[in-house]
């Protein structure tokens, strides 16, 4: 296992900010890297809209300190706007001007984590941790889609809902599960990126909604609890990325993915052909049964293409 390394606990782990002696000694020391996704979204009047992405990469960032690892930088071109996601906007953020979002559309997003993991691939990492912290249909069509091109990886993968690390739920009671800009992740970014969360803008308990897509219970939101559960993510991704290295050994895999023309190939002969099935491609999913209004800001992109 990566383990507590001394002064590694205090080292620099994001990629992007350290020099090339540092990446190459903390690679090997412990080739594991974290790759997170987010989005800029509302997340209420109390939250940063970069909620998703700050809080998955801050709990990766603090694994690798404490246990080893890199961390690529956050991609912040996620899924929204569409299907599932435009049915939910239209109640949880309703006809606004403007909502702040940075989404993209399932098939770009897709297709650029198949890019991070060329990256990863052909530098060696022996495992990769994906980690969304941006909800939805859109972490199980990552399964999906790991599940999809591992075979054709030589690094071994896991994705993930930072939600699922927290092996004994927000109150430590096995209730696994996320929430929207509630008590859950305010709690969280609270713990995270403190600067990040602003108590103080919560809307009065009897305003009418929605809020900017806040969750009803962000009222409840609790920095101490926010940290408890953060420690709960970190121990089980250390845990994680020891088996997935040691998955690696036992697998001695030959495959890589290395140049242009392999993604690419991956994508048209894999990937592709599956896309039409994945969650984030069916404009309804969940079977809700929302009518999407023709005049709603929402509509434009509501229905994926061939729907």
């Amino acid at each position: 296992m990566g383990g507590n390394r001394g002064e590694a606990v205090f080292d620099e782990v994001r990629w992007e900010r350290m020099f090339p002696d540092q990446l190459e000694r903390r690679f090997a020391e412990w080739p594991v890297l974290y790759q997170t996704y987010g989005l800029l979204e509302p997340h209420g009047p109390q939250n940063a809209v970069g909620l998703d992405a700050l809080k998955a990469h801050a709990i990766a960032c603090l694994t690798a300190r404490r246990h080893g690892g890199i961390v690529a930088p956050p991609d912040y071109g996620h899924i929204h706007e569409i299907g599932d996601y435009a049915l939910w906007a239209l109640g949880m953020i309703g006809e606004v001007q403007r909502d702040w979002m940075s989404a993209v559309p399932p098939w770009h997003h897709f297709k650029t984590v198949c890019w991070h993991l060329r990256n990863a691939d052909r530098l060696g990492f022996k495992a990769v941790i994906l980690m969304t912290g941006h909800y939805g249909v859109n972490y199980i069509d990552l399964k999906t889609l790991v599940d999809l091109v591992q075979p054709h990886v030589g690094a071994r993968l896991l994705a993930l809902a930072d939600f699922e690390a927290g092996t004994q739920g927000f109150e430590g009671d096995g209730d696994i599960h996320g929430d929207h800009a509630g008590k859950i992740e305010t709690s969280q970014l609270w713990a995270l990126e403190p600067s990040a969360v602003d108590i103080s803008r919560l809307p009065p308990t009897n305003a009418p909604g929605p809020h900017f897509a806040m969750g009803p219970d962000a009222y409840d939101a609790n920095r101490l609890a926010g940290q408890a559960m953060v420690e709960r993510q970190v121990a089980f991704l250390a845990d994680k990325a020891e088996a997935l290295v040691a998955a690696h050994g036992t697998a001695a895999p030959t495959a890589r993915l290395r140049s242009f023309a392999d993604v690419e190939t991956l994508w048209e002969t894999v990937v592709a052909p599956a896309l039409p099935d994945f969650l984030s491609m069916q404009s309804d999913p969940k079977g809700t049964g929302v009518a999407m209004p023709a005049e709603s800001r929402w509509a434009i992109n509501w229905q994926p293409p061939g729907r």
